[in-house]
């Protein structure tokens, strides 16, 4: 997903730690008054986020026996960018979670600059993988496959390397730094194969593009001809999300998702998906991929989606990128967070547009509450809430 300065994006101060000479957590910033300890007040009240550093896109977010788990991109030795590893998480309800040790790291030739984004695949036995992008010892993309070392352990808390990665290397005509984050995979019954979506760019046009390839063993991949979708102007398309929503309803409706490398946004849109012909088409032109609708309006990017077969939901992720300086950040110890994760649904009354909302179990950490039914507000209005003291609020207005 998003990277970091050296490797063309930042969203904090560019260079602020290396002309301090320093990197990671604990040093000592000149100029600021305050310690670690004074911080830790800005600490989320119920937001994920790790015990301390760097944290940016969540990966391969799944159900499994059980458990739900975010995987996330983490630096072990610091508060900015850098010697990125998988953080590994577990939660009985996605509101309390515990922290386990990292899942995968890079130590091997193909991923030694970073194991970055990617994401799990359930398959119909219950077993499941992670496709994710290593950035090789010379910095290329190339993407890689992991399972579980052990299938029974719930926690999936150790990862193995399969011995053929990397499993796929950028094609002809694609940039080596501009092939990364495969997709969920999906079973295509037509010729009994599994699909991964990855994104990269075409310089002609500044042009993001989604490309399918096919495999049945996750080792060896066919790209299929033609792409699944291209827009001019829209740039590099990272962290692609491609899942079908409308169905109980009616036709079903297909989302492809970008988090855009040129404006940080996260833009989606709704179409029609032509497996045979690996043709993805927008619902409303106007309103394509990357110049139309977007997730969210604040700071929300690299997010990623996951079907959860427990409450029969899609749930949405986001990282959270926060506005301090890098500097602060170093002296904070720690950068970003996730969204509360989401339901995201097709919006049954449009359809033209999904539906997000934080999940009913964020609802349990509510201790009081006041209703204040009979207010109206006009447009630009302020209204004075007669509310409790409190350091979290969470309100509903209908």
């Amino acid at each position: 997903g998003s990277r970091g300065k050296d490797a063309g994006v930042s969203e904090k101060t560019s260079g602020a730690v290396e002309e301090m000479g320093f990197l990671g957590a604990g040093a000592d910033a000149d100029g600021f008054p305050w310690s670690n300890a004074m911080l830790q007040w800005q600490r989320t009240g119920f937001h994920f986020q790790p015990e301390k550093n760097w944290m940016n896109d969540p990966n391969g977010p799944v159900f499994y026996r059980g458990w739900y788990h975010l995987f996330y991109q983490y630096n072990p030795e610091g508060a900015v960018w850098g010697n990125i590893a998988w953080g590994h998480a577990v939660s009985r309800d996605l509101i309390h979670w515990r922290h386990l040790p990292l899942a995968m790291v890079p130590d091997q030739w193909y991923d030694i600059n970073g194991v970055w984004t990617g994401s799990a695949t359930v398959f119909p036995d219950g077993s499941l993988n992670m496709l994710y992008t290593g950035s090789t010892n010379a910095s290329v993309q190339v993407q890689c496959l992991a399972v579980p070392e052990d299938p029974n352990d719930s926690l999936l808390r150790n990862w193995t390397k399969h011995p053929a990665n990397p499993v796929l290397l950028p094609p002809p005509g694609i940039g080596l730094k501009d092939f990364r984050d495969p997709t969920t995979a999906w079973f295509d019954d037509s010729d009994s194969t599994w699909r991964t979506v990855i994104g990269s760019k075409d310089d002609n046009g500044h042009a993001g593009i989604a490309m399918v390839y096919k495999t049945k063993d996750f080792v060896s991949y066919e790209l299929i001809p033609g792409l699944l979708h291209r827009v001019d102007g829209t740039g590099m398309w990272e962290c692609i999300d491609f899942y079908p929503v409308g169905g109980n309803s009616g036709e079903e409706l297909y989302v492809i998702k970008e988090s855009s490398d040129d404006d940080r946004h996260d833009y989606y849109a709704l179409g029609s998906y032509d497996a045979a012909a690996n043709k993805w088409t927008p619902q409303d032109p106007e309103a394509d991929l990357g110049i139309g609708l977007r997730y969210d309006w604040g700071k929300f990017y690299a997010s990623k989606t996951f079907y959860d077969p427990a409450k029969k939901r899609r749930v949405l992720w986001g990282w959270i990128a926060e506005t301090d300086s890098e500097r602060a950040d170093v002296t904070k110890g720690w950068a970003s967070l996730m969204s509360i994760p989401r339901t995201v649904d097709l919006d049954e009354k449009t359809r033209t547009n999904l539906i997000q909302w934080p999940v009913e179990e964020i609802e349990t950490l509510r201790i009081n509450s006041t209703d204040l039914g009979g207010v109206t507000i006009d447009h630009g209005s302020v209204f004075p809430l007669p509310l409790r003291h409190a350091t979290q609020l969470d309100i509903e207005a209908a």
